[in-house]
């Protein structure tokens, strides 16, 4: 008997990316006929502090800066460490060193001392960018200790001689982002100069993108979210890039959507909620959100709609190969789903030994190697680069099943990555911390429900001798872990739940504690 299988075939196939080719240049390819047209605002509340970025000011400023680093003595290959705070610096030291053919490596401002000291021994960077009161990397034993280019030193590039576009294989590393891997280890994520041409697919599979856009996305700048979504695939297009200025809040943004004319607004859900416990003004010009980064409840989802009468689309992806599954206007995900594989992308949903399931059944999603967004691999760790794949597919680590019209419908992860605010981070990482403190027998994480639609880190720890006090062990996570990996809630209990392998339960710790409280309910 025949089955039909859960497969999702492109037709036609996305095409292959110019050889050769540089991200960069592509990123900035409308700029010499835009010219004078915006390609970035950084828009403030109180207007007094907007900025303007045209496409010529913005792809003469990244070519000189090119040529002002390898000025430095850089050559293509060589990576570069960005430590910069939320402020156009990093996108246009991002662009600059892709345009050399420099491979720059993106960080969360936010990372303590002992987090980026470990990342750039692994990546070996040949020139740190940093912002001031953005923590750099210690130095270390038997190590070369890297120049560090400061801000205001990038922004005196911009008056260097220009480099032309670094021209190579679409293949070869454009970029690196680190992302939590279920080892605890972060792991560095080498991406190609393609990644760039597979962000086509997500025009129409999810943003409904045109070059009379306005998009705002509520997001810092240094993250890849905003990098991505608010500020390449605009400009790619031809569209206009809108950023709020650091320290805007959430009740500000609904004024400067309708103030700037959005017509897309992209955030990740926590901003939603924090932006509809306010009230929103008329915005006439929107047409719809984007979301992502983590699970959009459908509360949130509903009160947006009826508040504003737009619609928000979501997007599911992951470090490894951006988002690859969405909504979209023109094809809005059925109630309950993620919604559908973007037009292009090949997409399975595999049993244990690779072999796709009947519809409707679930196993794990996986995307096919030959998609162009998909990584180049785990720097140093070509193990866990191999682990990834299973033959011709790249496995995601999320339990799913597609429908036969294609619609995804999650339904866990398969590993106990935790999600906070749009980050992924392993619980094995945050264990490791935690275990550090003498007061600390032993420490398991996982993430809770404490609202409906809320969700926090929480750790649960064996006491060595007694009860912790909480803000002690806060005090402790937060000198070891960036902010945003830190248990909000800390809960002693007298053992952790093993199965008979002895591998810690870390979801029967989730079970137990939203039972006892009400589901997660409270």
């Amino acid at each position: 008997m025949w089955i039909m299988q859960s497969v999702v075939t492109p037709n036609p196939p996305h095409p292959a990316a110019p050889n050769p080719f540089n991200m960069a240049q592509y990123v900035l390819r409308h700029a010499a006929d835009l010219g004078d047209k915006t390609a970035l605002s950084v828009v403030a509340a109180d207007g007094n502090d907007d900025r303007h970025w045209t496409y010529a000011t913005l792809s003469r400023a990244v070519r000189n800066v090119a040529g002002g680093l390898l000025a430095q003595g850089l050559s293509p290959g060589d990576r570069v460490l960005l430590r910069l705070g939320n402020d156009v610096d990093f996108p246009l030291a991002f662009l600059a060193s892709i345009a050399a053919g420099l491979v720059p490596v993106p960080t969360s401002s936010q990372l303590t001392e002992i987090e980026i000291t470990k990342m750039s021994a692994l990546i070996g960077p040949k020139l740190i960018v940093a912002s001031e009161g953005v923590t750099r990397p210690a130095a270390q034993p038997n190590l070369p200790v890297p120049p560090i280019l400061s801000a205001e030193q990038l922004h005196g590039l911009a008056d260097h001689t220009p480099a032309p576009f670094h021209q190579g294989d679409p293949d070869r590393p454009a970029y690196i982002i680190f992302t939590s891997g279920t080892s605890g280890q972060s792991r560095a994520v080498t991406h190609a100069h393609r990644a760039i041409w597979a962000r086509r697919m997500m025009w129409e599979g999810w943003y409904g993108l045109r070059d009379s856009d306005r998009i705002l996305h509520a997001g810092a700048f240094n993250w890849t979210y905003t990098l991505g979504t608010g500020l390449m695939d605009p400009w790619t297009i031809g569209a206009t890039a809108l950023i709020p200025a650091a320290g805007t809040t959430a009740d500000q943004l609904g004024a400067l959507l309708a103030a700037h004319k959005a017509t897309i607004f992209a955030a990740a859900p926590g901003v939603y909620r924090q932006m509809l416990k306010h009230d929103l003004p008329s915005l006439s010009d929107l047409r719809h959100g984007l979301s992502a980064g983590e699970k959009l409840p459908s509360a949130t989802r509903a009160t947006w709609n009826t508040r504003t009468g737009t619609r928000i689309y979501e997007a599911y992806g992951m470090s490894e190969c951006s988002t690859f599954v969405s909504a979209s206007p023109t094809r809005p995900a059925p109630k309950g789903t993620l919604g559908y594989p973007q037009p292009g992308r090949q997409i399975a949903v595999l049993d244990p030994v690779g072999t796709p399931v009947p519809f409707g059944q679930s196993g794990i999603l996986a995307v096919h190697r030959s998609d162009p967004g998909l990584m180049l691999g785990y720097l140093g760790a070509d193990a866990a680069t191999a682990d990834r794949f299973l033959g011709e597919w790249f496995l995601t680590g999320d339990t799913v099943s597609m429908d036969d019209a294609g619609a995804i419908t999650f339904e866990g992860r398969s590993d106990d990555i935790m999600n906070a605010g749009g980050f992924r981070v392993s619980p094995i990482e945050v264990e490791a911390a935690m275990a550090l403190h003498p007061g600390v027998h032993e420490a398991a994480c996982a993430e809770v429900a404490i609202k409906a639609d809320t969700t926090i880190i929480a750790c649960f720890y064996i006491p060595e001798t007694h009860e912790m006090p909480e803000q002690t062990l806060l005090d402790h996570a937060h000198a070891r872990l960036a902010h945003y990996k830190c248990p909000r809630l800390f809960v002693p209990v007298e053992t952790l739940p093993r199965g008979a392998n002895n591998k810690l339960l870390r979801a029967k710790l989730r079970e137990t504690y939203e039972t006892q409280h009400d589901g997660g309910l409270r």
